[in-house]
């Protein structure tokens, strides 16, 4: 099996996980993509790299928001 058949380009990513190849460069650039290599110009996205959760929807912001009660919770002092 080659590199071909484990890695993926932004094209192919988008095509998958339903947004624009403009959507993965930005979410790669932000580091948002696991194991996103930048060669040269080109994003290489490793195939079995699951589409990041969009921090701009409700969902997201429930578990951001969740995430930082969390945090206050354990900084209270006693």
């Amino acid at each position: 099996m080659g590199l071909e058949s484990k890695l993926m380009t932004t094209k192919k990513a988008a095509v998958l996980w339903g947004i624009t190849p403009r959507r993965v460069q930005v979410l790669c650039d932000k580091g948002m993509v696991k194991g996103a290599v930048k060669m040269d110009r080109t994003w290489i996205i490793p195939k079995d790299t699951l589409k990041p959760m969009d921090g701009r929807t409700k969902a997201a912001k429930k578990i951001k928001n969740r995430e930082h009660r969390a945090q206050e919770s354990d900084r209270k002092y006693y």
